[in-house]
Parts: C-alpha cells; structure tokens; sequence
C-alpha cells in the first residue's frame, strides 16, 4: 500500500484502501455515510470529504498562528484551482514544518500529510465527477481563509450575529450540500427533483452544521478557542463572548444554545425535502443521508431537554444504542418514511419509542 512520507521524493500511486481507511479513523459519523454508499459514489464522496478534512484541519489548527493559517489555506485552494499553476506539492511543502512528528500525528494531521496521496487518486476520477466536486471544495477553503483572516487579532473565531453565523455554516457545510447535489444531477434526474434538490442543498448542510455549533460549544472554546454563538445573542443575556462557559453565566449561554437549536430546528422541513428528492442511482442510497439527517434530529431533541450540556464536558449526543436502531431503520426506510422516522425520532430515543428496544 502507498503511503504519503511526510517529504515524498517523487509523487505518489493512487490508493483508494488508504483513503477510505482515513476517512474511518477521522470521522466515525461521516464514514457511516461512506459506508452505506456504494461504488462508485462512495470513493467519489470518500475523497471529496478528505479535500475537505485537509482544509478543516488547518483551519482548527492551534499551533499555527492565524495568519500562517489564512496562506495555508490559500495555497491549498490554489492547488486545486485546475487552471492554477501552484501544485500540490508546493502546498505539501509548505505545511511540512507545521505537521506533528509521523510517530506523533492524530489521524486529522496524517490526512494533512498525506494530501498527495489523495489528489493522485482524486485525479483517476472521471472528470465529470472532479467537476463536480472541486467548486464547492474550492469555496469552502476560501471561505474558511477568509474568515481565519477576519478574526487573525482575536486568535480564533468570534461570530457577531446570525448573519455571520450563517455565513460560516455556508462555507464550512452549505457547500457540501452543493458538492452532493453536483454529483447526484450529473445524470438524467426529473427536472422537479433536480431544482428541490439545488433549492434545498445549502440548507441540508446548514442543519447539520448548526447542530455543531449548537452541543459544541465547550470543545470548539477550551480545544479551539473558537465562539460560533453569535456575539449579539449572547449580549442580550448579559453573556461576554470569552465567557460563554463560565459556570456563572451558564443559564444565559445556555439560551443561546437553544436559540441556536431552534435556527438549526427551522431546516429541517427543507432538509427533508432534499433527502425526499434526491436521486438513487450511481451508489447513491437514501439510507447514506437519512442517517446524518435523523442524528440531527435526535440531537436537537437532546439539546431541548439540557441545552446546559453543550457549555461543559458533559457532551451532547444520541446513544451508541440509539445509533445501531437508526442505521437499521435506515437501510430499509424510502422517500415515503423519511417523515415517519424524522417524527419518531424528534419524541425520544429510536430505539425505545421505535419499540426496538
């Protein structure tokens, strides 16, 4: 198996086995996506999701000042521009000296390094589907550079208002949703379907990524030094920005995280409406998003019962045991469920009002 060196001397094979392992050790939830997927969708969404991870990585990055990150990010995106002359390996080069010793790297940082690996074997891809994929990869990274940039003085995020909070939920997932969308209308799918599902694919990501910055709030603080509730909501609580954990303004943050809660809640019927449209062809399953998408939904109904939760390192998130019942339920469930399971889902844990349990 090929294996990226942290200073690969020539570039490197192609290795679908690598990349897909990666996205296992990186993302549990997201591989449960990739799992479900057949080929050739899978590897498709298999390696746009790593372009993604290198991207995110960086941007999370604690060691490398604001500003090294902001370039960073730009290189990257210019490496992947196909009429850019910058290569990958110039953008590897220039990442060398932040990357962790290879005995010493989490799995994030040993996607990072192995970036070469993944552009080779993101190139075997028809171009179609590399088509597809680098436009919303390429917004992403530089939305994420410009919003580094944006806060540089600060040392990590500070979003002001919703404005800005959904601004940042677009580059960092409304653009997966675009990424999806462009893979899945390659083919002949009815015209109907195709325009709910590019009305619907910003918001379909936008779910998802609220619910982040709703129950994440003490790990994207105290490991990132990052504050996506909005400034502004926090303000009418009384709530300093830098103080959103501070066990005695816990009532006010958590407010806010329910405010949050309820903006991510306001995407769901949309949500649904994608899930509901999407074509089943070239490995695409229902199963592969409905997943993601009741998860969703199962942890806004944890948020509603103890929104405090998402300030401490209490962690808020449905059971393993609730997990296993969805993944069941969802690989046999059709466009004409999808509403069913969203409902059973939002009034307690799946696998004991599903009486699965």
């Amino acid at each position: 198996m090929t294996r990226a060196s942290s200073q690969p001397l020539e570039p490197p094979d192609p290795d679908y086995e690598w990349c897909h392992e990666s996205v296992q050790r990186v993302s549990r939830t997201f591989a449960l996506t990739v799992d479900v997927l057949e080929e050739p969708m899978s590897s498709h969404i298999c390696l746009g999701y790593l372009l993604c991870r290198v991207a995110d990585t960086i941007e999370d990055a604690g060691h490398i000042k604001t500003r090294r990150q902001a370039a960073l990010l730009y290189l990257y995106e210019a490496a992947l521009d196909p009429d850019s002359e910058t290569t990958i390996a110039e953008f590897r080069a220039a990442v060398d000296p932040w990357l962790p010793p290879a005995g010493e790297r989490s799995a994030d940082w040993d996607v990072v390094a192995g970036i070469p690996t993944i552009a080779a074997t993101f190139a075997e891809l028809p171009e179609d589907v590399r088509e597809a994929v680098l436009p919303p990869v390429r917004e992403m990274i530089g939305g994420m550079a410009m919003f580094v940039e944006r806060y540089a003085d600060e040392g990590g995020l500070r979003i002001s208002d919703r404005d800005e909070l959904e601004e940042y939920c677009y580059y960092a997932a409304g653009t997966v949703g675009a990424l999806i969308t462009n893979l899945l209308t390659r083919e002949d799918v009815p015209e109907t379907r195709a325009e709910t599902m590019h009305d619907t694919a910003e918001t379909f990501g936008l779910l998802l990524q609220l619910v982040n910055v709703s129950k994440d709030v003490y790990d994207d603080y105290s490991e990132e030094n990052n504050v996506y509730l909005p400034a502004e909501w926090l303000a009418a609580e009384g709530v300093p920005q830098d103080a959103v954990t501070d066990p005695k303004h816990r009532a006010g943050s958590a407010r806010v995280v329910s405010r949050t809660a309820d903006l991510a809640r306001s995407c769901l019927d949309e949500a649904q409406a994608y899930l509901e449209a999407m074509p089943l062809h070239g490995g695409n399953t229902l199963s592969a998003w409905l997943v993601p998408y009741v998860l969703a939904v199962g942890t806004l109904r944890e948020l509603e019962e103890r929104p405090e939760d998402a300030l401490t390192q209490a962690d808020v998130k449905v059971s393993r045991s609730e997990v296993f019942a969805v993944l069941e339920s969802a690989s046999t469930a059709s466009r004409e469920t999808v509403a069913d399971l969203r409902e059973t889902i939002a009034h307690g844990p799946f696998h004991r009002v599903s009486g699965g349990d």
